[in-house]
């Protein structure tokens, strides 16, 4: 994702996670806490998606967003 233009990336993650299977997920790797996104997940996919904190910073965020097993598939 950082090597995609700011403006860009929320736009390839939700389209990753439109094609994810149940039970799939991705990492995304952040410099900061990708709190915002998180929002936009809630508003767009709420009660559709897990969202697991893999490092807290405070020089690096990993968090692993994934579609749950039995989630319906866009």
């Amino acid at each position: 994702m950082r090597v995609l233009p700011h403006g860009q990336r929320h736009e390839v993650i939700f389209s990753t996670y439109d094609h994810l299977v149940p039970g799939a997920g991705f990492v995304i790797v952040n410099d900061h806490d990708p709190q915002p996104l998180r929002y936009q997940f809630e508003a767009q996919h709420a009660g559709d998606f897990t969202w697991d904190y893999l490092d807290l910073g405070p020089k690096l965020w990993r968090v692993r967003v994934g579609r749950p097993l039995g989630s319906a598939t866009s």
